[in-house]
């Protein structure tokens, strides 16, 4: 089963099943993006909508993306969001987004499916404005060492979903090499094994760079906030 196909059987039963890994991917969106304030925000992976609530609240506008018609639909089902706009999009091919349009992106839980992370990074620095943002969580490389990635219950069937591993210096490299410069870098545990596992999650925060002599075109100042 490939992955767009996984995601489509899996997108019925993703809400209610339980899942470590995206209950804790929620926990690091909000502690990594709830205090910013931003005017668009592009969601890469949007899945069921998991996330989508918090940038409805911190943008005044954002796109959500995701390959899976299924996931997608599930997340228009349960979200009346005015601000939000879902499109169904392929973001291993160039993304239906115009140039320095967006102050932020969010990519949670995506990554580990997708080969060339240097195309990702390309299409993100080629849609951020001067000084935009980009959130990347995804399941840390050490419990991919370890046969750790995606799966689901389809009735007495483990499905597993195709996956890469991507090692933390894969992701800081690819990012720098297309103008994103890593400003944090933090890794996650969920709170019953924490410390006595490798981490769970990793996540970067990392920024365009500002051409030489301009200034950021965004609507947040320093602290993340709207001035």
């Amino acid at each position: 089963m490939n992955t767009r196909e996984a995601y489509a059987c899996w997108s019925t039963s993703y809400d209610s099943d339980r899942n470590v890994t995206r209950d804790l991917d929620q926990v690091v969106t909000q502690a990594s993006l709830a205090d910013l304030r931003c005017k668009s925000i592009l969601e890469i992976g949007c899945g069921t909508g998991k996330n989508t609530p918090l940038l409805a609240q911190i943008g005044e506008h954002v796109c959500a993306l995701d390959f899976s018609e299924g996931m997608l639909y599930q997340a228009k089902s349960k979200l009346r969001l005015d601000n939000v706009h879902f499109v169904v999009a392929d973001i291993t091919r160039p993304w239906p987004c115009k140039e320095r349009s967006f102050d932020l992106i969010a990519c949670n839980l995506v990554l580990e499916h997708i080969q060339d992370l240097s195309f990702i990074f390309a299409e993100a620095s080629r849609v951020l404005a001067d000084a935009g943002r980009m959130l990347v969580c995804e399941l840390h490389p050490f419990r991919q060492y370890q046969g750790t990635q995606a799966n689901f219950q389809q009735g007495s069937e483990s499905v597993v979903i195709p996956a890469f591993i991507h090692h933390i210096s894969e992701f800081m490299e690819s990012a720098a090499k297309h103008g994103l410069s890593l400003r944090r870098f933090k890794e996650w545990w969920d709170e019953e094994v924490k410390q006595t596992k490798p981490p769970r999650l990793v996540s970067f925060m990392f920024e365009k760079d500002l051409p030489s002599g301009s200034s950021p075109e965004l609507g947040w100042d320093a602290r993340g906030r709207n001035p």
